[in-house]
Parts: structure tokens; C-alpha cells; sequence
């Protein structure tokens, strides 16, 4: 068995790879685990949180009971976007945070993902503490469970209404401007995707001052991410276009990604998103280092406007856990990733996909300016992305005919373009990314290294 956990927590199809006995069975390794430190008394607390997926409710009770048989208080905050989870994990003094979301999968997948003291992600050497629990837990000489517990039994308390302190707290990240509230003037279309958005962000706008329509805002457990949110962006165009908005906003399934279009439709995705709040910090004198964090998916574009404006560029692997993981050890503010991950670290432990909504609505309030323009900050490189499913991903690392096809290809962009071949963290494929100039140029040598991914034996 490879490891368990991906690039975001584990994930699965519901009651084939994520049953509610290794959910239980999880939920138990993770709080021996993440309570190893705490004394005896009073018992440690956990906040649990999901998305409206049908198979959040069996998955969720599982965790709770994993949790409370081993002697954790539980705060059960229902249906909440997952920065919600990991706000209210340190805002509440909790141990630990959990939350059921396969955040942009479709809705038969459903995760489990952790978050440490203080609302932060699990480092990869915690995750592999949990693993070799969680196979203590589960052998047949290993214990079946905690047993009673030193401290008693956890009790589980419904702390649903803590949702209202994260929405304080999202609008109190933008300054006061008088009586005229931050986003009073704008038209705004928000796709909820039918996740744990659908309550919350449109009332987070509508407080914030803006006109708001929702969509994707009706879930049934079943209609999560399908055909709407940040991985469908056309009901999105279609409503911004239909109501003349000014803009719209896409969330995924939980919420931690923000992507947008402007008022003619053009989509904004999350390198033009960090270039905008990039700039905006920079004026203010408040981009801690002159650096922003991106990934290695990020636009060649991007990382040429930052360049040019005086602006460092780190980078890390995909997955937001690693862009705060170098932005807190370089003490930096500002991060992101091409999906819609923005981490504004002085109000946030991880990507939120609300609060970047928020912080670049206000941006083009304050400045009188449509979303359009303030995008012009950067030129994005032509870039294809191809997923091959159905192969090996470990070769991708080992395959001296994909090595070759991948520098032939880098060989022949110069210093045009990028090529990039990777496993995703989230999904069983191999995403396969070139950039260059030319569009057509970039589509072929995907197209042919992708026909190399899916040669692998």
C-alpha cells in the first residue's frame, strides 16, 4: 500500500476507498497523534467541519466518534467552507481541526484532511506519524481502539453558529472607509458550486456592500462542483453576462479557491489574481520581503510582471500546504497557486478562496477600476494542461523515454516556455503542462509528451 496521504489529506470515492471504518479508524490515529502533548486535563478539543456532499454525514459521524472514543472534545461545525475550519481551529483554542471535503472532486470522492494547533496543515512527518498509527489501529494484534480513555469520553457539542465569528472575522481584514462600505457599487455574481459556500459567501458580500446574485448556491448532497464552481466556469459567464455585472466569483466545492471573471466574461484565474493583490501590497508597502510564493504550475507571465516590477518570486511544488510552509519560514504575506489557492498570511493559515474574493473585489472598488483592467498588470503565456489517466504515476519519476521527451521538448522552447510533467497529489493522473509563446507550438509537444505518459508500461 503507497502512502496515504496526498498533496491535501487522504481522498477517495466514499464507502469504496473512504469508508466510515477507516474514517473512525483515522479520526482515532490522527487525535493519538495530535494530542500526544496535551496533559491529562482538561480533555484536548477538535473541530469538525464538512462540505455538503451526501456522504459527509456517515463520514462525519464516523470521525466524531473516533474522536470522542478517545477522549476529545468535539465542536461540530456542520456544513463551513474548509478556512473556516482552520480559523476556528485557532481562534477557538482547539488541539486540532478536521474536514470532510474532497474540495473540487466531483461528489461521489469525499477527504479527510487535518490541521494542527493554530489552524495549519500537517507537515508531511506528522502525516507519516498518523500512517503508522493508523496501522497499529487497524492490525489484527494492534489495539481495535483508544479502550476508555485516561480522561474519560469526549463530548460533542453542535458549534454550527461559530460560522457568523468566521464571517466576522473575513470582514474585518478590509480597513473601515467611513459610512461607504468596501464594496458598495458593485454587481457581483458568485458561483457557489453548490459547496460550503452557498450560505456564506453571498451573505459575506452582501455585508461588504455589494449586489449580490447567487448561483450554484441550492446543494443536494449530490450536485456539488457539477458543472459549476471553479472547474466550470460557464454558468458563471453566462450570469455575469445576463444580470451586467461587474464581475463574478467561483468557488470550489469547499471553498478554499477563488477563481473570477470579469464584466466581459474573460476568465481571471489565480496567477492574475496574485498579481493583482501582488501590486496592490507592493503600493501599500505591505508585501513583507518585495516577494510573492507561487508553485511550480504558476505562469511563466506572472513570474515576468513580478520580475519586472521588482517583485522575488519563490517557488514550491503544488499544494498550498507547501506555499505556507515557505512563506512562514521566509515571513512572507503573499501566495498562491494558478487554481485559485491564495494565502494571505496576516489574516489566514491557508488558501481561502472567500477572503481572496473579498480582498480583490475591494482592490478594484477602491481603485474605480474594472476587474479587465486591473488583470492587465500581467500577460499570461499561452499554457496547456493535459491529465493522462490510467497510467503508473511512480514511472513518471523513472522513465529515461519520458526523461528524453521531456528535455527534447525543453530544448526546443530555448527560454520561451516551461515543461512540466508531474503526479497529482490530489487525483490518480499525470498532469502534463507546457507553456510557450506560440499556442499552437504549446499544444503539440503536450500532446506529444502526454502520448509519451500514456506509453508507460
Amino acid at each position: 500500500m503507497g502512502r496515504l496521504f496526498g498533496t491535501d489529506g487522504v481522498r477517495g470515492v466514499a464507502g469504496r476507498d473512504l469508508t466510515a471504518r477507516l474514517a473512525m479508524d483515522l479520526a482515532i490515529a490522527g487525535a493519538g497523534v495530535l494530542t500526544a502533548t496535551t496533559s491529562a486535563t482538561p480533555r484536548p478539543v477538535a473541530v469538525v467541519g464538512r462540505d455538503p456532499r451526501a456522504s459527509g454525514e456517515f463520514l462525519e459521524a464516523a470521525v466524531v466518534a473516533g474522536l470522542a472514543s478517545s477522549g476529545v472534545d468535539v465542536l461540530r461545525l456542520g456544513v463551513i467552507p474548509t478556512p473556516a475550519v482552520a480559523y476556528l481551529t485557532a481562534a477557538l483554542g482547539a488541539e486540532f481541526g478536521v474536514m470532510l471535503s474532497a474540495s473540487h472532486n466531483p461528489a461521489p470522492d469525499n477527504g479527510i484532511k487535518f490541521f494542527a494547533r493554530g489552524g495549519v496543515k500537517l507537515p508531511d512527518a506528522a502525516e507519516d506519524e498518523i500512517e503508522r498509527r493508523l496501522a497499529l489501529v487497524t492490525s489484527k494484534t494492534g489495539p481495535a481502539g483508544p479502550g476508555v480513555p485516561e480522561r474519560g469520553f469526549g463530548r460533542v457539542t453542535d458549534a454550527s453558529g461559530e460560522r457568523e465569528r468566521y464571517l466576522d472575522h473575513l470582514l474585518s481584514t478590509l480597513p473601515g472607509d467611513g459610512d461607504r462600505a468596501p464594496l458598495a457599487g458593485l454587481r457581483v455574481v458568485v458561483d457557489c458550486a453548490h459547496g460550503a459556500a452557498s450560505d456564506i459567501a453571498p451573505r459575506m458580500l452582501r455585508r461588504a456592500g455589494a449586489d449580490v446574485i447567487a448561483i450554484g448556491n441550492e446543494p443536494d448532497g449530490e450536485n456539488i462542483n457539477a458543472g459549476c464552481g471553479s472547474t466550470s466556469l460557464g454558468a458563471l459567464k453566462a450570469a455575469v453576462a445576463e444580470h451586467g455585472a461587474d464581475a463574478g466569483i467561483a468557488h470550489d466545492g469547499d471553498a478554499d479557491r477563488c477563481l473570477a471573471v470579469d464584466a466581459d466574461g474573460q476568465v481571471i484565474d489565480g496567477d492574475q489574481i496574485l498579481a493583482v493583490l501582488a501590486f496592490a501590497l507592493q503600493e501599500a508597502g505591505r508585501l513583507a520581503g518585495d516577494t510573492v510564493v507561487v508553485t511550480v504550475m504558476s505562469n511563466l507571465g506572472l513570474r515576468l510582471a513580478l520580475r519586472e516590477a521588482g517583485i522575488n518570486v519563490v517557488e514550491t511544488p503544488v499544494g498550498d500546504r507547501y506555499l505556507v510552509e515557505a512563506m512562514r519560514k521566509g515571513r512572507f504575506v503573499l501566495g498562491g497557486e494558478q487554481s485559485g489557492h491564495i494565502i494571505l498570511l496576516d489574516h489566514a493559515t491557508t488558501g481561502d478562496g472567500l477572503l481572496t474574493a473579498l480582498h480583490l473585489l475591494a482592490t478594484a472598488a477602491g481603485r474605480g477600476q474594472p476587474l479587465g483592467e486591473l488583470t492587465k498588470v500581467m500577460t499570461r503565456y499561452p499554457q496547456v494542461l493535459v491529465s493522462v489517466s490510467g497510467v503508473d504515476r511512480s514511472l513518471v519519476a523513472t522513465s529515461p523515454e519520458l526523461t528524453d521527451a521531456v528535455r527534447a521538448a525543453e530544448a526546443e522552447l530555448g527560454g520561451s516556455g516551461r515543461v512540466l510533467v508531474r503526479p497529482s497529489g490530489t487525483e490518480q493522473v499525470v498532469r502534463v503542462m507546457v507553456e510557450a509563446v506560440d499556442p499552437g507550438q504549446a499544444q503539440r509537444l503536450a500532446g506529444s509528451l502526454a502520448a509519451t505518459v500514456r506509453a508507460l508500461a
